[in-house]
């Protein structure tokens, strides 16, 4: 929330304030930004890799670039389901989100590269819409998480594109690790 102080011309040296205008800003630019932008560093990331560089294990034991994509993809859906939760119901509680048992996870790894990215590029476009679209009241709504406890609308959201970003930067480190073994 932003207060302005709006003082009419004649009484702006030495007089007395007249009025206070309060202009409330759902959402800092510092999360809409991101959450318009971030995730379309994905492309720039990955270009020139074929789907099979992609999905090439490049670390033992870790998720290649194509299951982190993956991830952020079916987290995304995830994420939509809890902040409708959040908005219907008083503070629900969440357990942590785990990739390997979720059925959508398993579901996308078997398409392709290109089909996950345009999901989630589409998804992120329609729940951006809407959450740019939610007032103040909207945004004070919490949920629980397991590890951070509880959480307004707008922190969710910043552990959310953190989360995202810790993820792209794991892409760009396997991405640059694959070029240069080429």
């Amino acid at each position: 929330m932003i207060f302005v102080l709006t003082v009419p011309k004649e009484q702006r040296f030495g007089a007395t304030i007249s009025s206070i205008k309060i202009i409330v800003m759902p959402l800092p630019s510092s999360i809409t930004t991101r959450l318009e932008y971030q995730h379309k560093s994905l492309l720039d990331l990955i270009e020139g890799l074929s789907d099979e560089q992609a999905r090439r294990q490049i670390i033992t034991g870790k998720w290649s670039i194509f299951e982190n994509i993956v991830h952020l993809a079916t987290y995304q859906h995830n994420f939509i389901q809890r902040i409708k939760k959040m908005l219907n119901e008083e503070n629900p509680s969440f357990l942590r989100y785990i990739a390997e048992t979720d059925p959508l996870f398993h579901d996308n790894c078997t398409k392709t590269t290109h089909e996950i990215i345009q999901d989630l590029i589409s998804t992120r476009r329609e729940m951006t819409s809407a959450i740019l679209s939610f007032k103040d009241h909207d945004l004070q709504h919490s949920g629980q998480h397991p590890v951070y406890g509880k959480m307004n609308i707008t922190q969710w959201l910043n552990f959310f594109l953190l989360h995202e970003a810790h993820h792209l930067f794991t892409i760009f480190k396997l991405a640059a690790e694959l070029k240069t073994r080429n």
